[in-house]
């Protein structure tokens, strides 16, 4: 005889182990590396700093208006 299967389970398991691939598929697809992330964030905050430091202020420490 074959064994029995309750098919609730069987479905929900089916589609938790659906669901997992998908996951993996995106953290492939969009993740990042805590590495990546800090280099990112390091790029731009220097390249916030250094248009900040071509910035041309009206009102300048050596000019008064």
């Amino acid at each position: 005889m074959a064994d029995i299967l309750n098919l609730n389970k069987a479905r929900k398991a089916k589609a938790r182990q659906d669901k997992a691939v998908q996951a993996s598929a995106n953290r492939a697809l969009h993740g990042r590396s805590k590495a990546e992330r800090a280099t990112e964030q390091q790029q731009a905050e220097r390249a916030r700093r250094e248009i900040e430091g071509k910035r041309l202020d009206q009102a300048g420490p050596d000019r008064t208006e």
